[in-house]
């Protein structure tokens, strides 16, 4: 495990499970968010955060987390190992809530500017978006890891299976 890849339904802990792996390992540390985001919720062009994911996906060693999902095939090329946290909708949303009250008015330390966490509508649409990508997204993925060759994959359904996958490090 020199190139894991962590994917999951957004409040699942993926960035949480990447920075546990991380240490563990002693594998260097690549959010999405971090790559994506600039100050006030702004985005970076696709061509510029397509060329900072080549730059990061090249380098020999790494753990990286996030849910890009038009990027995911290129991840896939890159990594020896899939983690992807097939959590429940209602795990995944209970999870992002969390995060919202925990980060409340402060931006969360894997985003790549300064985007703090507040109640909007935007991200009333953010939680209805991790509701309705459950079933969608389940399919998409398992058809993206399927006959992944030399690929080690790792599928985890709980938080209980992925305290379990750690202490087996």
């Amino acid at each position: 495990m020199e190139r894991i890849l962590i994917i999951g339904g957004n409040g699942c802990g993926k960035t949480t499970l990447a920075r546990e792996l991380s240490e563990r390992l002693g594998l260097p540390l690549v959010h999405l968010d971090a790559l994506y985001w600039r100050d006030n919720w702004k985005s970076v062009s696709e061509p510029e955060f397509d060329a900072l994911l080549l730059e990061e996906l090249r380098k020999p060693r790494w753990v990286i987390d996030g849910n890009i999902i038009r990027t995911l095939p290129l991840r896939l090329e890159y990594c020896d190992t899939v983690i992807y946290m097939d959590f429940s909708r209602v795990q995944c949303v209970c999870g992002a809530v969390k995060r919202l009250i925990r980060y409340y008015g402060k931006s969360r330390p894997d985003m790549g500017g300064y985007c703090p966490e507040r109640l909007t509508k935007e991200k009333f649409d953010f939680f209805r978006s991790i509701w309705r990508m459950d079933q969608r997204n389940r399919e998409q993925f398992y058809d993206m890891l399927a006959n992944r060759g030399d690929t080690q994959m790792v599928v985890l359904k709980n938080r209980g299976q992925v305290k379990n996958f750690l202490e087996s490090l």
